[in-house]
């Protein structure tokens, strides 16, 4: 069971809803079997650096009031707030369907990202194993991968991503937002600590796997404060890379964020919800392509500037190169058993 929870805004596709006359009912975890047939999620929008992904779950118990992928939930009939955290959908095939996909003869060893619209280390990896079970698969067929976390789970599978980083490109960014460690637990309640997430880069940097910190997403008049000291830290504890995102808040995302805000920081929520509307033309959010990642205006600038600077000064992306040559392809198929090539 979660803590306090936050509002399920309505569905805007649902054709009736629940409203409680007194208090709403604590919300508690309940797991769905997804069956779906396809492991692999193609995106099309030209401002996110990857075209394929891989989400064993849907939904996240790591309940961040900001998650940009809330709304997806609405599409299953549930609501984007405290359903999202607490209805889990578990694709069981996920490794059997990733397997399937590299054996088409159209899959060409494209780099996978685990995940798009989920933590593919959240609580529930610790005993489903499906992300293991797709990085498994990944390191038999050689086929590249990118890593987005926040968990210290993926500790576990150093190992597998050693083997894979052996033979294809791997990497692996952790998702460390905050460095003050109560707004923190107030804005993703169940994450560890931005200290723990440091420890975790160590560990996978002391084990030779490239790793990176993502100061995602930076919300303005609330973390971009941090972001120096996030990026002084990932860099000591051997993080390579540093990426950004400005918050998102598409469609629900603005009811369960504003009000987790308000509820948290009742004496400086309208202050960030006022920097938020300064880097988004006075609204809370713009989807435009080209700006929706970084925003726009006098302060989203600064914000930008901050953050190339502390790189710079720090050495991250210091091996930035975009007319390098890409790397050749990794990806191949493991020999049938039984087959004549194996006997050469």
């Amino acid at each position: 069971m979660l803590g306090k929870p936050v509002s399920n805004p309505p569905n805007p596709w649902a054709s009736a809803e629940i409203e409680y006359l007194d208090e709403t009912p604590r919300s508690t975890l309940e797991i769905y079997e997804d069956h779906t047939r396809e492991i692999l999620s193609k995106n099309s929008s030209p401002d996110i650096p990857f075209t394929y992904s891989v989400n064993p779950y849907r939904g996240c118990m790591h309940a961040c009031a900001y998650c940009y992928a809330r709304p997806g939930h609405e599409y299953l009939s549930f609501g984007a707030g405290t359903d999202f955290e607490t209805k889990i959908m578990v694709k069981m095939e996920a490794p059997a369907l990733l397997r399937a996909a590299f054996e088409r003869p159209s899959w060409k060893g494209d780099s996978l990202m685990f995940s798009g619209v989920t933590d593919c280390y959240q609580p529930l990896e610790a005993s489903y194993r499906l992300t293991r079970g797709c990085l498994e698969v990944c390191a038999e067929y050689r086929n590249p991968l990118g890593i987005v976390t926040k968990a210290p789970l993926i500790e576990r599978d150093i190992d597998v991503l050693q083997s894979l980083a052996k033979n294809a490109r791997v990497g692996v960014m952790v998702s460390i937002p905050f460095w003050n460690q109560e707004r923190a637990r107030a804005i993703e309640p169940t994450v560890a600590t931005p200290s723990r997430r440091i420890r975790t880069i160590e560990r996978l940097a002391a084990a030779g796997i490239p790793v990176g910190v993502m100061t995602a997403p930076i919300i303005p008049g609330l973390n971009d404060e941090d972001m120096p000291q996030v990026l002084k830290a990932a860099r000591e504890a051997g993080a390579q890379r540093a990426g950004y995102v400005l918050l998102r808040l598409p469609g629900s995302v603005k009811q369960v964020f504003e009000e987790r805000v308000r509820a948290a920081m009742p004496l400086r929520a309208e202050k960030i919800l006022n920097r938020i509307r300064e880097t988004r033309g006075g609204a809370l959010y713009q989807s435009e392509y080209g700006t929706r990642q970084t925003g726009e205006g006098l302060y989203a600038q600064t914000i930008a500037n901050l953050f190339a600077t502390t790189c710079r000064r720090l050495g991250l992306n210091g091996d930035d190169n975009p007319a390098q040559t890409p790397e050749a392809p990794t990806f191949r198929r493991p020999d049938k058993p039984g087959s004549q090539l194996a006997l050469f």
